[in-house]
């Protein structure tokens, strides 16, 4: 058959499809991915005009501030990073690692850094101070944070420390969101801090080590993991899950948003493409990590089941940063921050919504077809509860889940989407 025939024949196929009103097939339409479910056609290269902005402010490359000791936004930034997904949209992006949010929010605040990772207690203090950023991106959720104690120790139990001789001293990141779980759950628990427990500022590399004459630590996920399964150095004798319900930020400042807006959707683009990656290439990303000078000494093991819990564990539409949602779920952190002092005007579910901007993963989403969810996945369709009372009911969580939700499922997708070589249809 000649060439031209070829054409007539395809040609006539596609037409007799549309006129009886029949889907294209996904290659007529234009919608092909590669095999780990990324639309190949969805590249697009920042501008010229943006690359001039950033140059002029003296930001490129773009600084970008993640924390490796973090798990689940640390594979996604490696990823990103080790992968080139920023350089293939011709971004210029530098990524440099901090030890906690806190360290994170002073290189933002100063303005030497364009993009950041934050939890919900680091960003709350950007927005309370009038720091211009927007969250992007949920880049994390669930993390566990748990109180350990040494493995002779008499306390059992969280109710263990009300009415001690002597009060308990427990190391945390002050400033972090394990200062808001330790501070939530002693608030549940009748827990007098300053009678009952001494917070002290400790980092997360000395409480993996369980020093002398600490009673307890809190540290996040993988510090908690390394020091029960590997290190055998401490029990957890309680978790955060039922006080906050966890979702960290990938934020970037207003000024980009305005000026190089490309830029901005490069970003969400990436994170999703990198979530993707993770997804097909689990112990590719672990090598990835194991590159990063922070995390050379972590074994495969703990980076395997820290991406099993942290990337994989949820369906990937948990990165989109659902304002209303998480702005209720943040409500009973910015109530203990203004009662103690930590932020100088209370905030509201409101207030968090107007320092999100969801337009990026909105487009994001519709590239690769997928619908935006009404609450975040680890939550049952049915779920109610009202946010800003604790405890919560039981939820999907790293501790109590260890099969992948499966994805995609009924009202998942928005058009036909493909990964590791299988046609998903929409339903």
């Amino acid at each position: 058959m000649s060439q031209l025939n070829v054409k007539r024949r395809i040609f006539n196929t596609l037409a007799v499809a549309m006129m009886a009103g029949a889907a294209l097939p996904t290659w007529a339409q234009g919608a092909q991915f590669n095999d780990y479910g990324w639309p190949t056609s969805a590249n697009e290269k920042i501008s010229a005009k943006s690359v001039a902005w950033l140059k002029e402010k003296g930001w490129w490359p773009i600084q970008v501030a993640f924390q490796p000791p973090w798990s689940g936004q640390n594979t996604i930034n490696l990823v990103m990073d080790k992968r080139g997904l920023l350089a293939k949209r011709g971004v210029d992006a530098k990524f440099q690692a901090f030890p906690s949010g806190p360290a994170i929010n002073e290189v933002i605040i100063s303005g030497r850094f364009q993009f950041g990772n934050g939890g919900n207690f680091p960003f709350t203090t950007l927005f309370d101070k009038n720091v211009p950023v927007k969250s992007i991106a949920i880049i994390n959720v669930n993390l566990m944070h748990a109180i350990l104690v040494p493995l002779d120790s008499p306390i059992k139990s969280i109710d263990d420390f009300k009415n001690r001789k002597e009060p308990a001293t427990i190391g945390i990141v002050t400033g972090s969101s394990a200062e808001f779980y330790i501070q939530a759950a002693a608030k549940v628990h009748g827990i007098v801090v300053g009678k009952d427990i001494i917070l002290k500022n400790m980092p997360p590399g000395e409480q993996m080590a369980m020093p002398k004459g600490i009673d307890a630590v809190v540290p996040w996920d993988p510090t908690p993991s390394i020091m029960v399964n590997e290190r055998k150095n401490a029990r957890i004798i309680n978790d955060s899950f039922p006080y906050n319900i966890y979702g960290s930020s990938f934020y970037v400042r207003q000024e980009v948003i305005d000026n190089a807006p490309d830029v901005v959707q490069a970003f969400t683009d990436a994170i999703v493409e990198a979530t993707l990656w993770i997804r097909k290439n689990p112990d590719e990303a672990v090598k990835a990590m194991q590159e990063d000078p922070n995390l050379k000494n972590f074994s495969p093991l703990i980076l395997r089941q820290q991406i099993d819990s942290y990337n994989n564990l949820y369906k990937p539409t948990y990165l989109h940063p659902l304002p209303q949602f998480w702005g209720r779920a943040n409500e009973t952190t910015y109530e203990w921050l203004f009662e103690n002092k930590r932020i100088q005007t209370k905030a509201t579910a409101a207030t968090y919504a107007a320092a999100v901007d969801s337009r990026f993963m909105d487009r994001t989403f519709a590239k690769v077809g997928w619908a935006i969810p009404k609450l975040p996945p680890f939550l049952p369709a049915t779920f109610n509860a009202p946010l800003d009372k604790i405890p919560y009911p039981t939820y999907s969580t790293p501790l109590n889940t260890t099969k992948p939700q499966a994805f995609p499922e009924r009202g998942d997708l928005t058009k036909d989407w493909s990964f590791d070589g299988k046609v998903f249809k929409k339903q």
